[in-house]
């Protein structure tokens, strides 16, 4: 079995699927990632919806695209995601 370096653990990025839902913005979107929760105790399952703020450089992504972001370095006070292509 093969262990990670250091350097591969920081090339290792997190990867989202999700919706536009805002592009109000310049260069920036918010993207709304809804994903299934179950209860602990009464095995209910229901959504939990978080929202990010994504790097869009070109403006090309608009509200109610599926796209795919990915964790980059601080771009402001908000922006720690980016948003790399379609899903």
């Amino acid at each position: 079995m093969r262990t990670m370096t250091q350097n591969q653990k920081a090339a290792a990025k997190r990867r989202l699927v999700g919706t536009v839902v805002s592009e109000r913005m310049q260069k920036t979107r918010v993207i709304a990632i809804t994903r299934l929760k179950q209860h602990p105790k009464y095995l209910l399952r229901y959504k939990v919806t978080r929202k990010f703020h994504a790097h869009d450089e070109r403006n090309e992504y608009h509200v109610g695209d599926r796209v795919v972001i990915e964790e980059t370095r601080p771009l402001s006070k908000t922006k720690r995601w980016s948003i790399t292509g379609k899903a």
